[in-house]
């Protein structure tokens, strides 16, 4: 199958500048990134992309059993890193696919100059000192949630993730991108990501990475992104004077300025 259209690939920007790949989040697709690729295409090659089962992607390529799990994304992030030849990459993740990133720089790390981890969680449930944020409880009730309204479920938690309750019209982009994923997609790819544990794989991260969080994150609170900096080797951290967990959208500028600063040092 060819990878370009199975995972929507676009190259933007400037052909001769370091490369630059950009995946999103759970519910999203690349069209999230729009703010930022035009500060970022000034300096930087491009590489966009929806996972299978999001955006414009090849839908009748989706497997529940490979996408179950991050390792299935991130095979998908390694196969389009081949598709294109791409090596000396800074991968730039949005929140669950920081921790595909993650995984994908673990198992090929010649592919890999960098990470930029933007608004990254290991594990978003407690467990003993580690704060991710919810009790398993919050967990079990929002997947149940998810599974039986996942339209009533995008409606309630798009502007929670989103934050900054005085401009709306962001959580609504939220809402409409998640209730543009098939359902039954949506509910493995939540399990994924919501259910995963990847704090042992910090350490193993091969490549000088950069995590960037928001002041105000109820997804990914602040100590998240002081554990991630703590856990990766030599990681630096970067906090936003920004709400919610999609600073591309809520505070693009700083964040492109955030993701080029590192991307370029």
């Amino acid at each position: 199958m060819d990878v370009r259209s199975r995972n929507n690939i676009v190259v933007a920007g400037r052909a001769d500048g370091p490369t630059l790949l950009l995946a999103h989040g759970f519910g999203c697709d690349q069209n999230l990134w729009r703010l930022v690729t035009p500060i970022l295409a000034e300096r930087f090659r491009l590489v966009l992309f929806d996972y299978v089962g999001s955006g414009q992607s090849d839908m009748t390529a989706w497997r529940p059993q490979r996408y179950a799990s991050l390792d299935g994304y991130a095979e998908d992030v390694l196969e389009i890193c081949r598709q294109l030849d791409l090596r000396d990459v800074v991968f730039v993740g949005h929140s669950v696919s920081a921790m595909v990133g993650v995984l994908a720089a673990i198992a090929e790390p010649t592919r890999f100059a960098k990470l930029i981890l933007v608004t990254p969680s290991p594990r978003y449930i407690d467990d003993g000192d580690y704060r991710g944020g919810f009790s398993p409880a919050d967990i079990d009730e929002l997947l149940e949630s998810l599974e039986s309204n996942y339209l009533g479920w995008s409606a309630a938690m798009a502007p929670v993730i989103m934050g900054n309750p005085d401009r709306p019209e962001l959580g609504e982009e939220l809402q409409n991108a998640f209730c543009r994923t098939d359902p039954a997609i949506a509910r493995v790819f939540a399990r994924a990501t919501f259910l995963a544990d990847n704090r042992t794989d910090l350490p193993k991260v091969p490549v000088p990475t950069l995590a960037i969080e928001c002041a105000q994150d109820v997804i990914a609170p602040r100590e998240v992104g002081q554990y991630v900096r703590d856990h990766i080797p030599g990681c630096q951290l970067v906090t936003l004077a920004a709400t919610g967990h999609c600073p591309q959208l809520s505070a693009p500028r700083e964040t492109a300025d955030a993701i080029a600063s590192f991307a370029a040092s």
